[in-house]
C-alpha cells in the first residue's frame, strides 16, 4: 500500500503556522493537480480545516515512502512560500497501513482537538468529493476512502464517542434539555454577541428553540447576529422588558460588573407567576449576581458548573476510545484482506477465460456430432467427460508432482482450494490427507476414477465454476 498521510495539526504546530499552510477552498483543486505533477504523485486528496492541513497521497512504487514524504513537504513549503526546515519541524507523516489508520482516526474525530467532534467527518467527505471532481482520485483512493468513511461511521454509531457535549456552549443547551421537556415551547434571552453566544444560538436553534432575543451593549453587532439566525436584537438596557418572557437566559459578555441583579430577576419571576427559569452565566467575571441562586424558581449555572459537566463528558468519551480502537483494528484488517484478495483477481480471470474457452470448444464439437446424426445422449455424456477430464488435467498433474516431491503443504492447500474434505488430525500435522507420501498411486487411482465419469455410480459434485 503506497499510501502517505502527511500533515500539520493542532498538536504539531501553533496556529500561526497552521494558518500559513492552510488552503483556501478556491485553491484546493489547483493545488492537488500541482502536487501530482511536481511531486510525481499518482493520486491525492487535500484536507484543510482550521485545526489541520493534511495530504493523503498514493505514490509510485519505485521510491521509498519516506523520501516521497520529504518531497511533499518541499512542495508544500514552496507552494506557501515557507521554509522547508520550519515545515519539517511541524509536520508528521504516516505510511501504508499506519496512514490508513490515521485517516480513520481523523474521520472518526479521535484525532480532533475536541475528542469525538462530528464536523471533521463531513469535512473529510467534502475534501474527497473535491478531489474526485478535480480528477486526482484514482482506483486506490477510490477504494480506500469509502472504507474509511464506513469504519468511521461504525465508530460513531457503535460507541458513545460523540454523545456527550464537550463544549461550554453545547453544555449550556444540554442543561436546558434536562430542565424543559420541550425546548420548542421555550423563549430564550441571550446576553452578549460574541463567538460563544453565536455557538449557543446555533445549538439552541438545532434543539428546536425558535423564539430568541439577543441583547448586547451595541445594537449593530446584536442585529448582525440576530439577522443570521432570525432572532430579535435589543440593547442591554432593554433586558428587564424581556426577562419575564424568557424561560432560558444565557449570558456571555466582557462586562466587569454584573448585568442582571437579584432584584431584576425577582421582578421577572413575579411577572412569570413563578414559572421556573434557567439562567446560565458563562462569563468571567460573572454577568449574573451569585445571589440569584437563592431564588426558589431559578436554576442558576456558572461557567464552573458547566466545566464540571464538560470534564465529566470528556472522561466518558475517553472511555469509549478503546472500543473505537477495536472497531478500527477490525476495519483495517478487513481492508487488508480485501487488498490481498485483489492479488488473485487476474489469476481467477485467466482461469475463468481458460475454462470458458475449453467449454466452448467442446460444445462446438458436440453440436457438430449431433449435426452428423450421432446419438444425442452419447454426445452429451462424451461432452461431460471431456470437459471434466480437461478441467482437472492440469490440477491433477500438479498434485502428482507435489506428492512425488513430498510437498504435503501444497497437497493440503490444494484440498482446501478444491473444496475437498480435509481430515482435521492430518491437517494439524501439516500432512495432506489425500495421499500417502510413499504411494502416489492413490491420487492416480482417484483421478482415473474421476476421469471415467461412470454415470451409474453416484458422485459428489466438485467445485462449480461461476
Amino acid at each position: 500500500m503506497n499510501l502517505i498521510a502527511l500533515g500539520i495539526n493542532h498538536n504539531s504546530a501553533h496556529v500561526d503556522v497552521r494558518e500559513r499552510v492552510a488552503f483556501a477552498p478556491e485553491q484546493v483543486s489547483e493545488a492537488m493537480n500541482d502536487v501530482c505533477r511536481a511531486a510525481d504523485i499518482d493520486e491525492v486528496v487535500v484536507l484543510s480545516t482550521c485545526n489541520r492541513t493534511e495530504i493523503y497521497a498514493v505514490a509510485p512504487p519505485d521510491k521509498p515512502l519516506a523520501d516521497k514524504a520529504l518531497e511533499l513537504i518541499d512542495w508544500m513549503a514552496g507552494y506557501h512560500h515557507l521554509s522547508t526546515d520550519d515545515l519539517k519541524d511541524a509536520a508528521y507523516h504516516h505510511e501504508g497501513e499506519a496512514a490508513l489508520r490515521h485517516m480513520v482516526h481523523v474521520a472518526a474525530g479521535l484525532d480532533s482537538m475536541v475528542l469525538g467532534e462530528p464536523q471533521i467527518f463531513g469535512q473529510l467527505k467534502s475534501a474527497y468529493a473535491v478531489a474526485t471532481d478535480a480528477g486526482t482520485v484514482g482506483s486506490e483512493l477510490g477504494r480506500l476512502f469509502p472504507r474509511v468513511f464506513t469504519i468511521a461511521k461504525k465508530v460513531r454509531t457503535d460507541t458513545a464517542i460523540g454523545e456527550n457535549p464537550v463544549s461550554v456552549a453545547f453544555a449550556a443547551v444540554d442543561v436546558a434539555r434536562r430542565i424543559f421537556t420541550d425546548l420548542g415551547d421555550c423563549n430564550a434571552l441571550l446576553v452578549g454577541a460574541g463567538e460563544t453566544i453565536e455557538l449557543v444560538t446555533r445549538h439552541l436553534i438545532e434543539a428546536g428553540v425558535s423564539n430568541i432575543v439577543i441583547a448586547n451593549r451595541t445594537l449593530g453587532r446584536a442585529r448582525e447576529l440576530a439577522q443570521q439566525f432570525g432572532a430579535e436584537a435589543v440593547l442591554l438596557s432593554e433586558i428587564p422588558e424581556h426577562l419575564h418572557k424568557s424561560d432560558i437566559v444565557i449570558t456571555s459578555t466582557a462586562s466587569q460588573l454584573p448585568i442582571i441583579g437579584k432584584g431584576t430577576v425577582e421582578s421577572a419571576l413575579k411577572a412569570r407567576r413563578y414559572r421556573p427559569m434557567l439562567m446560565v452565566d458563562i462569563a468571567v467575571p460573572r454577568d449574573i449576581e451569585p445571589q440569584v441562586s437563592e431564588l426558589r424558581d431559578v436554576y442558576l449555572y456558572s461557567v464552573d458548573d458547566l466545566r464540571q459537566i464538560v470534564d465529566g463528558n470528556l472522561r466518558a468519551r475517553q472511555q469509549e476510545v478503546s472500543k473505537a480502537d477495536e472497531i478500527i483494528a477490525k476495519g483495517i484488517a478487513s481492508v487488508g484482506e480485501e487488498r490481498r484478495s485483489l492479488g488473485a483477481v487476474d489469476l481467477v480471470k485467466q482461469y475463468r477465460q481458460s475454462a470458458e474457452a475449453l467449454r466452448q470448444r467442446e460444445l462446438e464439437r458436440a453440436l457438430a456430432s449431433i449435426t452428423r446424426g450421432d446419438d444425442p445422449q452419447q454426445v452429451v455424456a462424451q461432452l461431460a467427460r471431456a470437459i471434466t477430464n480437461k478441467l482437472i488435467h492440469a490440477p491433477t498433474t500438479g498434485l502428482k508432482k507435489a506428492s512425488a516431491e513430498g510437498r504435503h503443504d501444497v497437497l493440503g492447500h490444494a484440498a482446501r482450494l478444491l473444496g475437498l474434505q480435509v481430515d482435521e488430525a492430518a491437517q494439524g500435522q501439516n500432512v495432506a490427507p489425500l495421499v500417502d507420501s510413499s504411494d502416489t498411486s492413490v491420487i492416480a487411482a482417484a483421478v482415473s476414477k474421476e476421469n471415467v465419469g461412470d454415470s451409474e455410480s453416484p458422485r459428489t459434485p466438485g467445485p462449480t465454476l461461476q
